[in-house]
């Protein structure tokens, strides 16, 4: 099976579109879809059947697509290994702003203990910007909020939406509750202006920006509340509790994951970013165990 018809298959499970997957794999939809039929020619199996106007995977597909993982993952790995004698570029890696305290300095740590000679390029912007890059092959991975319900990439953590301010829990008795958020293209945007709608709860948007450092200052000063990560805290900020305010909606979960470009930098191919991936997780788990014995809310 040819290997960049395996990237193209890859890329569509990861998407769940085949423009999005012809993007990733810089190509036009038409020869991701050559490349499709020439796999069932190859196979003797369909791998793709219609489910209203979707596209889904048949059983032959899904057994396909754990193959394809695993056949990428071993192709990577011996192309680093051959290349291993050349100079090293530096991994570049994305991460949206509200994550690069909480989260990539940690991941950095981890991966550059792993391989001690490979250095970074960190790029910080929101996740929809960080996919195009990836795609585009502007970086080689990236640090991405994936809703829970969808496959993307190796699981860093699993996080909940919260409301946070900055020592002025009070604001949230204003006739307009103020708000600090990220940008409209951040999910806790949405579901913070859509959940005080529902609520009836007059609101005033003071600043929408994509910089964490922005909110958290801004919150200090006492202007506003804001809807991030839990994972975002820092010291001074502080998490409204919802059992006392229910005057604020509930925010929704997500998965902060670690996905990814279709060609992967030499030392850092699918099954480095799996195992590197997979101790994070755990040292997220003990962190939020040990937070939670020790963190005081104040509401």
């Amino acid at each position: 099976m040819d290997i960049d018809a395996l990237r193209s298959f890859v890329a569509f499970i990861e998407t769940g579109s085949f423009t999005q997957a012809a993007a990733r794999v810089f190509r036009t939809q038409s020869a991701v879809s050559m490349q499709m039929k020439k796999l069932e020619s190859d196979i003797g199996q369909p791998l793709f059947q219609k489910q209203g106007r979707n596209v889904a995977l048949t059983d032959q597909g899904r057994m396909l697509a754990s193959y394809a993982r695993r056949i990428l993952v071993m192709h990577d790995e011996a192309m680093g290994q051959l290349a291993s004698g050349a100079v090293v570029s530096p991994l570049r890696i994305g991460c949206p702003d509200d994550y690069a305290e909480s989260m990539l300095s940690g991941l950095l740590h981890l991966i550059r203990q792993r391989l001690p000679e490979l250095g970074f390029q960190v790029h910080c912007d929101h996740s929809g910007e960080l996919r195009r890059l990836l795609s585009a092959g502007s970086i080689d991975a990236a640090i991405l909020t994936s809703a829970p319900d969808q496959e993307e990439g190796y699981l860093l953590h699993q996080d909940v939406g919260v409301w946070m301010h900055g020592g002025y829990p009070q604001l949230l008795d204003a006739d307009k509750v103020p708000l600090i958020l990220y940008e409209a293209t951040c999910k806790f945007h949405t579901a913070a202006i859509d959940g005080m709608d529902k609520l009836g709860r007059p609101y005033d948007l003071v600043c929408a920006t994509q910089s964490a450092t922005t909110i958290k200052s801004l919150l200090k000063k006492g202007m506003g509340i804001t809807a991030m990560a839990r994972s975002s805290m820092t010291e001074g900020i502080y998490e409204f509790d919802l059992r006392e305010h229910q005057q604020l909606p509930v925010l929704p979960s997500v998965d902060i994951v670690l996905q990814l470009g279709t060609h992967t930098h030499s030392l850092f191919g699918h099954k480095t970013a799996a195992e590197i991936s997979r101790a994070f997780h755990q040292q997220m788990q003990q962190q939020d165990g040990r937070t939670e014995a020790v963190v005081k809310k104040t509401g």
